[in-house]
């Protein structure tokens, strides 16, 4: 297990788990979102490929239309 920060807050995570299967998990992998890990703007490109640890800090942000 890891814990990580996310938006802010605590949570529990499996090991090796992936910035994908993070946004999954929270059913947002099919959103229009932007990615922070750890201070860096991640690319959708590299979701699958990042994978989190121990003391990461990761904000997601939700872009909604309107006006």
């Amino acid at each position: 297990m890891a814990k990580i920060q996310l938006n802010g807050k605590k949570i529990s995570i499996k090991s090796n788990f992936s910035l994908f299967e993070l946004l999954q998990k929270y059913n947002l992998s099919n959103k229009k979102i932007a990615v922070e890990h750890n201070g860096k703007i991640v690319p959708k490109t590299s979701f699958k490929k990042k994978y989190l640890k121990d003391n990461d800090k990761v904000e997601i942000v939700h872009f909604i239309g309107g006006g």
